[in-house]
């Protein structure tokens, strides 16, 4: 009986195991999800920050007029219409006077 139930523990650790690994590795093929709203002057999150090597989707959204973003190291540029939503790479669009004055940072950490 002791036999039995030694190898019953067994088979759940390893069925734990297992579990969390293929829970793990879905967390890392799920890219994290960036939302960024854009209007006059003005971007919501002001600061991001993200994890070196995992995989990000990063949405931007305009309020009001056409707005882009471009981090230039990373070779990324999304840009949104008025009104719309976008998921690609961004360029800053002159949206104003006050355009050189819309600031959003990056962080990327080891």
């Amino acid at each position: 009986m002791r036999i039995k139930v030694a190898v019953l523990w067994r088979a759940a650790a390893a069925l734990a195991m297992l579990i969390a690994t293929v829970a793990q590795v879905h967390a890392q093929a799920t890219p994290q999800r960036v939302e960024i709203v854009a209007k006059r002057f003005n971007f919501t999150p002001g600061e991001i920050t993200l994890k070196k090597g995992v995989p990000v989707v990063l949405v931007l959204t305009s309020a009001d007029v056409a707005h882009g973003i471009k981090f230039k190291d990373l070779n990324l540029v999304v840009n949104a219409k008025k009104g719309q939503t976008n998921e690609v790479q961004f360029t800053p669009v002159f949206c104003g006077s006050g355009h050189g004055s819309m600031k959003l940072t990056l962080h990327v950490t080891e």
